[in-house]
């Protein structure tokens, strides 16, 4: 676009709505909804439902009209649910990312208003500053100490220093000087920008839509999943030809063509029942309904794998400030070193920023403007130059003329800063006691010195190079968040070992680390000392220490890889631009939202939104509970498939004619519109169990699906098929010609059994009266059972059961299989008791 006009006040919202129906959104690449069609043909594509399709064909070839149609019927129903957990899962992604998406600050209505950043358009003024990422490409209206990374597009590592518009040169070459541009990075100072190009029309735009458009890759858990069930799938197949060859042979009295459809209707029955197509349900929804339940506690997960890794974090690494800390400095003390407090206090203001953003910074002026010295007195003069502030040199400065002075004005660590002061032995002494007396206390010390150039050309062109006056120190207090003495507790119960990283002295992190009981044995490591250690060295150092102090971002990433190859799972909070490669490397990198920038929101897997240490636990704990359901959810699929599967396999091979089987294809349709919405709604919903903040973390190369939890759904599906087959056995026995009571005692009893199963395994170790009162507070739950039960009641006591060639129960009959049912699925009780024994 050009000629875009610009007020002071930006553009109107009507203005922008209409901008926006015309240049459309700021995205590469638009995102396109399936429709209803593509999504139901997908799921049609399924292994289930072409099995599914294929039994209702053979129930028309065979003339059983009724029976085809009831299949159908059902298989209407089971899409209808998967299409519904589909929808629902699609909406919570969406709102997710709509969440998780860019934002950007940009002037409407006359007004600064944090907008996301596709709903730019053409026209609107964005203010950016260090650590954002430019949305799109605009010319720069005004700037100050502005330089750009733009070696995503240009290759070229060093930073661009900026100009805005009224001062630029005519460009030498394509990039402007008095341009930004979609994609690159500000690494320092800040700037208004009139948006002139958005999404595919920025350069960024022109290089990057093959790049954007890239389908998404499957997670390490999704490929194992995926790669369970085709292999039960291949056994399906392989037995679904022995059970065909099988029970062909074993009912020889029949015609040829009817034994073949018999056959083939005992083959379908056990696919069908030994395929768990639940298991990509189960991962899809627990984790975007995982993520969705976190999101609502002020985390925001940007990668859906990082929900299942959130259980197994075995070290958190935190930034003091803001996260242990409230991010609420005061200036508590100041110590004079020639006793004029009001020269050391003014000296302070004229070394902050006029429009001051970082938290210290503004302490200092509010202390400051209580002393009676205003803004307007700081910075009335003219401000010549600045030093900049960077990790390395741990200070800065600013020269400013007031009247016929100049005034150097700096301030920065006491380690740092001391140095560029001429004091003798005895003053540097007492500046060095008072500087540790003060951290001892907890309190950030900063040291301010002053220098007064005679002209501009005895300014210095860096700050190390000032000859200053030493002026004296500044202590500021951030005083711990009140939870965070608790949280420390929990994560010490979890297994979670708590290391503190910050730039911040030793000492006042150790104060600080006292106050909240975080544990640690007196020893901390410096970033000098850090600097000088070979990575194996650093290795052995993190095993003990659990302070880092004086730390540069660029440490954080050695301190995170230690820890890594020691074997831990490490989660890993940031908020710089420079956060963002030990973000990145960290198992799960947490970027804070308030202070954070988009640099490491972007980096991270995991966005804070309130910068708050008790919500990084709360979100542990909720990634323990997720993965805890997921592993219950498989277990449960195992669990209640056993019984189908043995149900259609051992009847053939005993003999049994296809039409008095246990169960038809028609039956093992009705259980997965049961099993369905219980393994993939119920329970996902399942509350965190007592102890869950009390185990260790797991071990990350764990099998999803272990030994233990396939043999203990291995015994519990052996339990539920004696109960349902011998009960259809004895009553077959009793009365051969009466298989519709057999099959249905058969049938109820995994029904009904399903229900039990889900309370005892609610909890490895509480007993089924504490989890189901727990349980008795969620409404879903209610509603699942609730259905379970009325539809057995439908399919008993109402013409369906004529459809479904069941038969209605007595009251014996029913209390009986209730019963059976109970003691199938109650015996665990017993186990889970011994194991509690066990435990104390």
């Amino acid at each position: 676009m050009t000629g875009s006009k610009y007020t002071a006040a930006g553009l109107t919202s009507a203005e922008a709505r209409s901008l926006q129906e015309r240049f459309g959104k700021n995205e590469l690449v638009p995102q396109k909804n399936q429709d209803f069609f593509h999504k139901a043909l997908h799921i049609l594509s399924e292994p289930m439902f072409l099995l599914l399709i294929a039994a209702a064909a053979i129930y028309f070839i065979l003339g059983e009209q009724r029976d085809g149609a009831v299949m159908l019927l059902f298989v209407v129903g089971m899409i209808g649910i998967d299409m519904t957990q589909e929808w629902k899962t699609d909406r919570t992604l969406r709102a997710l990312r709509n969440l998780s998406a860019p934002r950007v600050t940009v002037l409407r209505d006359g007004k600064e208003t944090e907008i996301a950043s596709v709903d730019l358009v053409p026209g609107d003024v964005m203010l950016v500053h260090e650590g954002v990422k430019i949305p799109a490409d605009g010319s720069i209206i005004r700037c100050s100490d502005l330089c750009v990374d733009e070696s995503t597009l240009t290759g070229e590592a060093e930073g661009v220093w900026k100009v805005d518009r009224a001062h630029a040169e005519p460009p030498s070459g394509y990039w402007r000087k008095d341009y930004c541009y979609a994609g690159t990075l500000v690494t320092q100072g800040m700037a208004e920008i009139l948006v002139k190009e958005i999404g595919a029309a920025t350069e960024y735009g022109k290089i990057s839509a093959d790049v954007a458009s890239a389908p998404p890759t499957a997670s390490p858990l999704q490929k194992q999943t995926g790669s369970l069930v085709k292999l039960c799938a291949g056994i399906a197949a392989v037995l679904f030809a022995l059970v065909c060859v099988v029970t062909y042979f074993s009912i020889p009295a029949r015609a040829v063509g009817s034994r073949l459809i018999d056959s083939i209707l005992a083959g379908v029955t056990l696919a069908m029942a030994m395929i768990p197509e639940e298991f990509p349900v189960i991962l899809t929804v627990f984790l975007s309904m995982g993520a969705w339940r976190l999101a609502q506690k002020s985390s925001l997960v940007r990668k859906l794998p990082a929900v299942e890794t959130l259980g197994a974090v075995s070290v958190l690494c935190v930034d003091k400030t803001g996260t242990i800390t409230m991010n609420r400095m005061t200036v508590q003390e100041t110590w004079s070193a020639n006793g004029d407090e009001h020269a050391l206090c003014e000296v302070m203001g004229l070394g902050c920023e006029t429009d001051a953003y970082d938290p210290m910074e503004k302490a200092m002026l509010a202390h400051c403007e209580k002393l009676g010295i205003t803004k307007e007195q700081l910075f009335g003069g003219e401000l010549i130059t600045e030093y900049a502030f960077t990790n390395e040199q741990k200070m800065m400065g600013h020269v400013w003329r007031r009247g016929r002075e100049i005034v150097i004005a700096a301030k920065g660590s006491p380690e740092r800063l001391i140095t560029l002061c001429a004091l003798s032995d005895d003053a540097r002494q007492a500046a060095e006691q008072k500087s540790e007396e003060m951290s001892r206390r907890g309190l950030r010390v900063i040291a301010v010195g002053a220098a007064h150039p005679r002209t501009e050309s005895e300014i210095p062109n860096r700050l190390a190079d000032c000859a200053l006056t030493f002026l004296g120190l500044v202590g500021l207090a951030d005083p711990p968040r009140e939870s965070v003495r608790k949280d420390i507790a929990r994560c010490r119960k979890a297994g979670i070992r708590v290391v503190m990283i910050t730039g911040d002295n030793g000492m006042t992190a150790a104060a600080i680390a006292e106050k909240v009981g975080m544990p640690h044995n007196g020893r901390m490591v410096t970033g000098d000392r850090l600097e000088a250690m070979t990575d194996g060295e650093l290795q052995e150092t993190v095993r003990e220490v659990s302070i880092f102090s004086r730390v540069v971002p660029a440490h954080k990433m050695r301190i995170v890889k230690a820890f890594r190859e020691n074997g831990e799972v490490v989660a890993m909070t940031g908020d710089g631009v420079n956060d963002a490669p030990a973000l990145k490397y960290a198992d799960i990198g947490i970027a804070m939202g308030k202070r954070g920038s988009e640099v490491s929101r972007e980096a991270a897997d995991l966005i804070l939104m309130d910068d708050n240490f008790s919500t990084i636990v709360d979100t542990v704990e909720d990634g323990r509970r997720i993965y805890d359901n997921i592993r219950k959810a498989m277990g449960y699929v195992f669990t209640i498939h056993i019984p189908i599967a043995l149900a259609s396999l051992l009847a053939p091979m005993l003999s049994i004619p296809a039409t008095g089987l246990l169960l038809l294809p028609l039956h093992v349709v009705l259980l997965e519109l049961i099993i369905d919405p219980t393994c993939s709604v119920v329970l996902e919903r399942q509350p965190a169990e007592n102890d869950i903040m009390e185990r260790r973390p797991r071990d990350p190369k764990g099998k999803l699906i272990g030994a233990g939890l396939l043999a203990k759904s291995i015994l519990q599906g052996l339990a539920i098929f004696a109960a349902s087959f011998g009960t259809y056995l004895t009553v077959l026995a009793q009365s051969p010609q009466n298989v519709p009571l057999a099959r249905t005692m058969g049938l109820a009893i995994i029904m009904l059994a399903n229900l039990f199963l889900v309370q005892v395994n609610s909890s490895e170790r509480e007993p089924v009266f504490r989890s189901a009162r727990r349980l008795a507070k969620d409404r879903v739950m209610w509603i699942a059972n609730i259905a379970v039960l009325a539809g057995l009641f439908v399919i008993l006591y109402t013409p369906l059961h004529g459809f479904l060639e069941l038969s209605a129960l007595s009251a014996a009959q029913f209390l009986m299989v209730v019963g059976i049912s109970a003691v199938s699925v109650l015996w665990y009780e017993i186990w889970k008791g011994i194991q509690r024994v066990r435990g104390r």
